[in-house]
């Protein structure tokens, strides 16, 4: 009997990866500590996010082609996109498809999610792995969409279908979950009661709050909560780095991460009046600030975005929504600076025992702003075989209890966000504090636009250049 159901399973396996085209990525899980990503061989997985919200009813084939191309060749390993996304019931897909054809959601429209199925083909076939929200919630508190029952029929439809492409799973979409929570439990049970009928027994499900939120705040106790999502906001002075540290003290010890801060050259704050042709937007220090702030807090991962992109936005006269009034046509948006320099902080973590990272703020003498612009973090492995000190913008100079870490000497790096370049400073006996002085700044660069991370080894571990890739054992 038990043979018999083996086989049933893993021919329903084939024939969805048939129907998709492309053979699913192995599942992802949750670490033994409850703190990080690991692969199905138990080797640490870094989230590295791009929202991607329109990509199944925005973007064209070729569209598709080019976008997960770029972030491929990038680093990117988690692409987080939406099935019913905010303009569902007027903009048809590529194919003329919406996805249900009448206002409920209970009336799947089969003929959408074949242009699904292809993206979802086209991710796997690239090692992406996507983040799928079934239905952006943002102002539905009323009418057929905000019905527990009908809810939970659509994302029963879904996990059905996917259960087996070891998707994450995001309900929500940019909204508190205050009101929502009935819908929100009813769309996890769905979820769950589909992929048990497609022979899967565990799912990765996250909630997508609105700005300054996690999905701490209303479910970190509810069973099918995975992992934290936070939405941060849109801010040049993000404050994602205390909601990050929030999450890390609550139990059940769950793993979290900013899966939607400043996005790359949209305005500070929002700013979509007549103002926002002048306002301040957001930077590419600004977006690695915000990353590595929250990362060396004791986040799982970090997530980019920029406004035209996750539009596919053809250019032209400037929108006061989806462009925050700016011009920029997506293709072009692609080459923005900060969506190649994240790939450097994947690649820093990557490089020391990842799975041992925790935060420490004790690693820093003197006082330690809360204030972004100022704010200097630092993390380390748990057994002190490494440290990374985070300094914003434009800071020369950061004392460390370096007494803390393992070792009779110390390996000293300068790493560079901006190049993902590693300098060494020296090695030297350790001491219980030392002072350290960047010695490797660009004079040309503004102070603002200067971070930098400081890297200390035990030299007795001998570990490569910060930034270049470890073997699997050495990661775990």
């Amino acid at each position: 009997m038990k043979t018999r159901l083996r086989c049933s399973l893993l021919l329903i396996f084939a024939l969805g990866a048939l129907r998709l085209g492309a053979a699913p990525l192995p599942p992802i899980h949750v670490s033994a500590d409850g703190r990080h990503f690991v692969q199905a061989d138990g080797t640490p997985f870094f989230w590295l996010g791009d929202t991607a919200w329109t990509l199944f009813n925005h973007a064209s084939p070729a569209d598709v082609d080019v976008y997960l191309d770029d972030r491929k060749a990038k680093g990117f390993t988690v692409i987080q996109g939406c099935l019913a996304v905010w303009d569902f019931r007027n903009r048809r897909n590529p194919d003329g498809e919406t996805p249900f054809t009448a206002d409920n959601p209970t009336a799947i429209n089969e003929a959408y999610y074949k242009n699904v199925d292809s993206i979802v083909a086209k991710a796997n076939a690239r090692g992406l792995r996507l983040a799928i929200l079934p239905f952006w919630t943002k102002n539905t508190r009323a009418g057929p969409f905000a019905d527990p029952a009908g809810m939970r029929t659509y994302c029963q439809f879904l996990a059905k279908r996917y259960a087996g492409q070891n998707f994450f799973w995001v309900l929500g979409g940019d909204t508190a979950g205050t009101d929502i929570q009935p819908v929100t439990d009813a769309e996890a049970e769905g979820l769950l009661a589909g992929a048990k009928e497609a022979g899967v027994a565990k799912l990765m499900i996250t909630f997508h709050p609105t700005g300054r939120q996690s999905s701490s705040f209303w479910f970190q106790d509810r069973p099918w909560l995975d992992f934290n999502s936070i939405q941060s906001g849109h801010f040049i002075n993000t404050t994602n780095f205390r909601i990050v540290a929030g999450d890390y003290a609550k139990t059940p010890v769950k793993p979290t991460l900013d899966t939607e801060p400043g996005y790359e050259n949209i305005t500070d704050r929002l700013v979509r009046d007549a103002s926002a042709a002048t306002a301040p937007r957001i930077q590419a220090v600004d977006v690695r600030r915000a990353a590595y702030l929250a990362v060396f807090a004791g986040a799982a991962g970090h997530t980019y975005g920029n406004g035209e992109v996750y539009e596919f936005y053809p250019g032209g006269a400037p929108r006061g929504n989806a462009g925050w009034h700016s011009t920029m046509e997506w293709h072009e948006a692609l080459k923005l600076p900060a969506s190649g320099q994240l790939q450097f902080l994947r690649a820093l973590v990557e490089s020391r025992p990842m799975l041992e990272r925790i935060p420490d703020q004790s690693l820093l003498a003197g006082t330690i702003s809360d204030r972004a612009l100022e704010r200097i973090e630092a993390t380390r492995g748990s057994s002190g075989s490494y440290a990374f000190v985070y300094l914003p913008a434009g800071q020369t100079k950061v004392t460390v209890n370096t007494g803390q870490l393992s070792g009779a000497s110390l390996t000293a790096w300068w790493f560079d966000p901006r190049t993902g370049n590693a300098a060494k400073l020296d090695t030297a006996p350790k001491t219980e504090t030392r002072e350290f002085t960047v010695s490797v700044a660009d004079e040309k660069l503004p102070a603002a636009q200067a971070d930098w991370v400081l890297v200390l080894d035990d030299a007795a571990k001998k570990f490569p250049a910060p930034g270049t890739r470890v073997a699997k054992s050495a990661a775990k």
